[in-house]
């Protein structure tokens, strides 16, 4: 249990840099290793997968960026759910926390529906889109329909393990994602190699693994919902309606954090076309680090999740001071473990590309590739987690604005000029994502310092309880 606060009608106590400190990896612990190792369990994937050589490493990389341009249609749910959900609870409103979660899980299962649907008919044209060749096309195309049409349940997964999280409950989504990833490793394993009499299915083996482990994930999450023991519960007993109100509010806060991952991941996929024009080797190469620096995303990510929280709760609950100091808190222990990642990257990038694959010039591409990101690290943690603290704070409209400044102008446009016209090959690419991460960090913190956020309005409440408990 945390310490609890006082709502606008008692006399607040502020935090202390111990109480703040706890607070966070309370919340961002759990996440962190859940992230940590649900991003071990993509590299085993692609680990495994990499031994069927250069092709199958490209057709599943090809195939990452557009179903994560997918995904961003439901930002816009998840983020404003998560900020909602955490005002509530702030705010003493579990029953309005509760009529989120159940506005957001019948959203959610609509749309997953629909872009399922289109993902696995498309699966073909997308890689084509995406500069595959015929033999990538021929690998990729069973692994994006497959994945494409279990889509729905990764999107299920999501909308309630956000919902989690805004309720200050991060434990429960460690558990069932680290579960569902363990069934995915194993089932890897038996589908991509025939294992226990099972056919060898290579890379469309990988997908069928993943799409029966985000099964798993989406049904437990469902059924924890519906039992409703972390402060908030999801009623499927009666009839569904609307709440013009609550998905208002919703749409309003998560929108511009939507169009901010459309603008990401499209910026990201025409990035993925000019490095994928260097080669079906060479985008291996970039893969593979990509794979590899997935690791230092999740610091960022983890403590950006406990920001979003304790920001939104501590607004909820008036006490912006402690909203400010939670985000510090968060950045500065971010920063920490993103720093520790960077250096294992750059003396031991080669030798764990060499898990990847033999093929020697896709370690040495790879590993250069590692290094000249590093520098980048401090900028990376900054704009991750204070842009979930700008998110929880409901001031999701500047995080839009750094992304499409640091995608567009400086990763896309920098990395075509470095790529094409001065022929700097995968090192020019990968210095046009360094110099992303840096401006998109340095915008979003200026935006944090100028404390604009502290004074977003996300919903009027009559009823105010005048104390309640932060964060359970």
């Amino acid at each position: 249990m945390t310490p609890s606060v006082t709502g606008a009608t008692g006399h607040p106590r502020r935090l202390s840099q111990k109480e703040a400190n706890k607070i966070v990896w309370i919340l961002a612990g759990p996440t962190l290793v859940e992230m940590f190792l649900v991003s071990l369990t993509g590299m085993a994937d692609l680990i495994q997968c990499g031994r069927l050589g250069p092709a199958a490493i490209t057709g599943i990389g090809l195939t990452n960026q557009p179903m994560m341009l997918l995904q961003s249609v439901f930002q816009a749910v998840n983020v404003g759910t998560t900020a909602l959900i955490a005002r509530f609870i702030g705010m003493g409103r579990p029953e309005k926390a509760s009529e989120t979660l159940k506005q957001t899980f019948y959203v959610t299962v609509l749309l997953g529906v629909v872009v399922s649907l289109f993902a696995g008919v498309f699966a073909s044209q997308i890689l084509i889109f995406m500069g595959a060749d015929s033999e990538v096309v021929q690998v990729g195309t069973p692994y994006i329909r497959t994945v494409g049409y279990g889509f729905v349940f990764s999107a299920i997964a999501m909308a309630l393990a956000a919902a989690l999280r805004g309720a200050g409950d991060t434990r429960t989504p460690m558990t069932v994602n680290l579960a569902a990833n363990a069934v995915n490793i194993v089932f890897n394993a038996i589908l991509i190699w025939g294992l226990f009499g099972f056919p060898r299915w290579g890379v469309f083996g990988a997908a069928v693994a993943t799409t029966f482990s985000r099964f798993v994930a989406a049904v437990w999450f469902i059924v924890l919902a519906v039992k409703g023991e972390r402060s908030i519960k999801l009623d499927l007993r009666e009839r569904y309606r609307p709440n013009k109100e609550i998905l208002g509010r919703i749409y309003h806060i998560g929108l511009p954090a939507a169009i901010e991952q459309l603008v990401m991941r499209g910026g990201q996929v025409m990035f993925a076309k000019i490095v994928s024009s260097l080669g079906t080797v060479t985008f291996a190469a970039h893969q593979v680090a990509l794979s590899i620096l997935s690791l230092s995303f999740q610091p960022g990510q983890a403590f950006a999740i406990a920001a979003t929280t304790l920001v939104g709760q501590y607004l909820g609950a008036e006490r912006p001071d402690d909203a400010e100091r939670c985000a510090k808190t968060s950045l500065n222990m971010g920063l920490g473990v993103g720093l520790f990642m960077g250096v294992i990257f750059v003396l031991a990038g080669k030798y764990i590309s060499l898990l990847y694959t033999n093929e020697l010039s896709v370690v040495l591409a790879s590993a250069l590739a590692l290094k000249i990101y590093a520098v980048a690290q401090p900028f990376q943690s900054t704009q991750f987690v204070l842009s979930g603290g700008l998110r929880g704070a409901g001031d999701t409209t500047y995080p839009l604005y750094s992304t499409a400044i640091g995608v567009w102008v400086v990763r896309v446009v920098i990395g075509y000029i470095f790529v094409r016209i001065f022929r700097w090959g995968l090192a020019g690419a990968w210095a046009a994502m360094g110099l992303d991460q840096v401006a998109r960090g340095a915008l979003i913190w200026l935006r944090f310092r100028s404390g604009k956020w502290k004074y977003i309005k996300v919903w009027k409440d009559r009823e105010r309880p005048a104390d309640v408990e932060v964060v359970e």
